[in-house]
């Protein structure tokens, strides 16, 4: 790990990038993260009004550090774009969560506060992350989920009842719900017909039906974890690549949904790209830095 490298004035240079999903979602954030960093350094600061401008921008930072003050989805593209322009290795990259989707930044060790992330960009020192790396080019920095888990069920939508009788109605039967035990509901569970592969080695073909399957990066390794229904114990491995095969399956790798597909092999290149963190940092589980 290293520090930031500071400019020849004693001063370090950065390119600000603020998504415009930021900036519409938590405006003060965004002004206390730009005031942080514009005192503690040499910021220029971008607004892009889309990807399109957004990629531009990275494109043209020369000797800046980059610093992407928005959310996970974000810092994704960021780390996708820069992986496409194999420029990952040649520097760090920094982040001030903003936005409502935050969790892989706090799980990657980021602070999601405004002044603390802008703080730590500023004294923070650089972590060297594992990478997932598919076939396709595209990149995954937490968890991988095969197949893409549905989408969570909302409340159901108002029928648009008027006030008087129809709020009564609805007063009433919200208390027999509190009133009467619900009647338990038993989930389906969905089998799919997969083959997967650690390091050429097969884990599970095509006739165990696959519930799902996990991979995430840990100390410089992918981590395997299929659920399988003839089973009550998963199935776990550790491995370098991971190929998926089967009938048309979709994959969720992070906050992108991927897909169909019919077959997809991930490799996991260690330390492959750096992320500025807290100088207390210390991972706990989950996703672990690659040195």
């Amino acid at each position: 790990m290293s520090a930031p490298e500071p400019a020849e004035n004693g001063a370090q240079q950065l390119l600000v990038v603020i998504d415009p999903v930021a900036r519409r979602t938590d405006g003060e954030s965004v002004r206390i993260a730009k005031d942080v960093l514009s005192a503690g350094a040499t910021a220029k600061i971008c607004l892009p009004d889309g990807p399109a401008e957004f990629a531009r921008v990275l494109a043209r930072r020369g000797s800046r550090r980059p610093v992407v003050v928005g959310d996970d989805r974000a810092l994704l593209r960021t780390v996708a774009l820069l992986h496409r322009e194999r420029e990952l290795a040649a520097g760090a990259l920094s982040l001030v969560p903003v936005g409502v989707s935050v969790d892989l930044a706090r799980s990657l060790g980021v602070p999601t506060g405004a002044v603390a992330a802008a703080r730590a960009v500023l004294d923070g020192v650089v972590r060297r992350l594992d990478l997932l790396v598919d076939d396709s080019d595209g990149v995954v920095l937490g968890d991988l989920r095969i197949p893409a888990p549905p989408p969570a069920a909302g409340g159901r939508a108002g029928r648009g009842e008027g006030a008087g009788g129809s709020s009564v109605w609805h007063t009433c039967r919200s208390l027999v719900r509190t009133l009467v035990k619900p009647v338990p509901q038993v989930l389906a569970v969905h089998t799919h017909r997969l083959r997967v592969e650690a390091d050429g080695v097969v884990l599970s073909d095509l006739d165990e039906p696959v519930e799902a399957v996990t991979v995430r990066s840990v100390g410089g390794r992918a981590e395997i974890v299929i659920r399988t229904s003839a089973s009550a114990e998963p199935i776990t491995a550790s491995a370098l690549s991971v190929t998926v095969s089967g009938a048309d399956f979709r994959y969720r790798a992070d906050a992108a949904l991927t897909g169909p597909v019919r077959t997809r092999t991930w490799t996991l290149r260690a330390g492959a790209w750096g992320l500025t963190l807290p100088s207390t940092f210390s991972p706990a589980g989950g996703l672990q830095p690659g040195r």
